[in-house]
């Protein structure tokens, strides 16, 4: 077995390797870029290396130095994690030149399906269907055009080293491929160095599922059942699950069996991922295979039992696999959420600073269910512009989806991130959706139920009674420590007062009366109810029953009102004694200023083109400007005519959100 090993990666899945590294006993290295030099993995490693600067090509993607540290540091064995060089061939085969191991396939299995397009060339000649398309390399943006044309469409360009959902562009017209074919290049090349695109036609109303593979030196390769990862945005998956609520055992066995079929075929060892569309018929193309851990692999270990990670340190060190495909049974279910940062209120914008609040759901190993949290920042780092924007992965298990589902729902409840946009209110309202909870799912499921983006999840009248109460204890805990400290809102101890609750257009008259453990609840003259739990002003976190009902409850002072978010949506409620509630009807509401003739920079990036000058005539819908931030580029378009006033950024500069770009007249 091996002493020590480095993990070439950074972020949570450096801090996932670690984790389980250290449970085997073996010793650990991290290695990490000037950006990281304070993060966890840094911290929980035996060791740690600096590779150089923040950009990934100067430090996470030089092999050179990351060959060098396992030089200094007398380490024996790599795990690359995903991402970075976790699918370059050259590194694979860099490290076995210098007698260091590679926990990972052989760099003869990498190139032959890490590659997409020689893995689509590969699938043909092995029978396995896949999806139409051109596999030749494409030299230019005409060619690429023909190339579309023939294929009919709506098709999609994709990066042939790529994966993550960076650089892939769906394109619906020939206006789509001239616009977004060089920009998928670029992209390409700044994710996975290699620029090389391919073009395949677009399955409509496709489902994404794909078969786990594990295998050792000895020849011995099984599959450990399929995740459905059909809920995707920009072609990245949001959530994934593990079993489909669509595969029969009998599609399952089909593809399993293919999918281990083309893995012989290349002599693949260790874990591996092979990637399938399906249709509503349940038939099933070939899509691309991953020669790596993936993202998702937590809800294929919740349902087997199995340690991936442990399984690839074991077979790189020569085990063989201690079992056998009749051996591997699927139990309960397990759902994992992406958290990113990234603000589905406006659009799904990445977004960096630093975290000033982290407080994740607690840990839950349960015999009727269980939480998992897999993440690799603290409280008090910082989101960079320079990697993913990936925060953490919740990960629940039980034994029906139903349930699973449902600890999801509370883990989010709960799972506190300030000082950047999260996308933790939308994976609350995925979790509750109808469509989502029938299981009738397809890639296009986020773009077809939110066609207009997304304001929250509907909250029904129960709810929103139940967050005037929550509001109404709030505004009665912080009266009284004002009362308290200064006395300056009367005597420490009054009795119990009306308060009038605005939210969400409603308005509610609430009365609380303490007594020993909760308060008696009035609302609109209702009697009868009981709020169980406790707040004090401060506290993030309010966890209680009201009138039997369980509710998790973030509650932050927003001025003179309080934000309250629970089940996949922020409310911002007024709260009144009953008195001051009839003068705020007099108030004057300030209206915010029309920023309309402005092109703002949506997120903090990179400005990488600009389309326009001063005094150019632009029409809606026309491309202004690209911002790049996260690898990924962005393209900003007009939102409706007119013409251009003044140019305030120049491509090459680096903005802040809600920078002036242009201004028009």
């Amino acid at each position: 077995m091996f002493k020590k090993i480095l993990i070439a990666n950074r972020g949570e899945i450096a801090c996932r390797v670690i984790r389980t590294a250290k449970a085997m006993g073996i010793a650990t290295v991290a290695v990490y870029s000037d950006a990281d030099a304070r993060a966890p993995h840094v911290r929980m490693a035996d060791e740690s290396v600096r590779l150089g600067p923040p950009p990934a090509s100067e430090s996470y993607l030089n092999a050179d130095l990351i060959i060098t540290a396992c030089r200094e540091t007398g380490a024996d064995a790599v795990h690359p994690g995903y991402g970075f060089l976790s699918e370059r061939e050259s590194f694979a085969r860099a490290l076995e030149e210098a007698g260091i191991a590679f926990i990972g396939p052989p760099p003869k299995a990498i190139a032959a399906m890490g590659d997409k397009i020689e893995s689509k060339k590969l699938a043909r000649a092995a029978g396995v269907p896949v999806v139409p398309g051109f596999v030749g390399e494409i030299s230019d943006t005409d060619h690429a055009v023909r190339i579309a044309g023939e294929i009919g469409y709506p098709v999609m360009m994709k990066a042939s080293a790529g994966g993550g959902g960076k650089g892939m562009r769906l394109a619906w017209s020939e206006t789509d491929v001239r616009e977004g074919f060089e920009a998928t290049r670029r992209e390409g090349l700044a994710s996975f160095g290699d620029d090389r695109i391919f073009i395949e036609k677009f399955v409509e109303n496709p489902r994404h599922i794909e078969i786990q593979l594990i295998g050792d030196r000895q020849g011995n390769l099984i599959y450990l059942g399929e995740r459905e990862c059909s809920v995707q945005r920009r072609h990245q998956k949001v959530v994934e699950e593990a079993p489909s609520p669509f595969v029969t055992p009998e599609m399952r066995k089909a593809m399993g069996e293919q999918a281990v079929a083309l893995a012989k075929a290349v002599g693949y060892f260790s874990a591996g991922t092979v990637e399938f569309i399906a249709g509503a018929d349940r038939g099933f193309y070939f899509l691309e295979m991953n020669t790596r851990l993936q993202v998702e692999h937590p809800v294929t270990e919740m349902v087997t039992g199995l340690d991936l990670v442990e399984l690839m340190i074991r077979i790189a060190a020569g085990e063989a696999l201690p079992f056998g495909q009749e051996e591997v049974t699927l139990t309960g279910w397990a759902i994992e959420n992406r958290v990113y940062a990234e603000d589905p209120y406006r659009g799904f914008l990445p977004s960096t600073g630093r975290l000033v609040r982290y407080r994740p759901p607690h840990e839950i190993h349960e015999e009727d269910g269980c939480t998992r949290v897999d993440d690799g920042v603290a409280e008090g780092g910082e989101v960079s512009m320079f990697y993913d924007p990936m925060i953490a992965k919740l990960i629940t298990w039980a034994p029906t989806r139903e349930a699973a589902i449902d600890r999801q729902v509370d883990a989010l409840d709960g799972f506190v991130v300030d000082g950047i946009g999260h996308n933790i209110d939308f994976l609350s309202a995925l979790m509750q959706h109808p469509r989502f909870r029938e299981g009738r799912l397809t890639t296009g499921f986020i773009a077809e139920e939110y066609p207009e983006g997304f304001t929250g999840a509907p909250a029904d009248d129960l709810l929103v009674r139940d967050l005037a109460v929550i509001a109404a204890l709030a505004g009665a805990a912080t009266d009284l420590r004002a009362c308290a400290i200064s006395g300056q809102l009367g005597a420490p101890v009054r009795p119990p007062e009306l308060r009038v609750v605005r939210i969400d257009g409603q308005e509610h008259r609430v009365r609380l009366e303490p007594f020993e453990g909760g308060q008696l609840v009035t609302v609109d003259g209702d009697n009868g109810g009981e709020l169980i739990g406790r707040w004090q002003p401060g506290q993030r976190l309010f966890k209680g029953r009201i009138d039997g009902r369980a509710r998790t409850v973030q509650i932050a002072r927003r001025g003179r009102r309080w934000r309250l978010t629970t089940r996949g949506a922020s409310h911002l409620v007024d709260v009144f004694p009953a008195h001051v509630a009839e003068l705020s009807r007099h108030m004057i509401e300030k209206v915010p200023p029309d920023l309309s003739r402005f092109l703002l920079c949506p997120m903090p990036g990179l400005l990488t083109a600009l389309h326009v000058g001063e005094g150019d005539k632009v029409e809606a819908g026309q491309p202004l400007a690209v911002v790049e931030a996260m690898k990924m580029e962005n393209i900003l378009r007009a939102e409706k005519a007119g013409m251009v006033k003044k140019v305030d950024a120049k491509p090459g500069e680096s903005l802040a959100v809600d920078a002036v770009i242009l201004e028009f007249e």
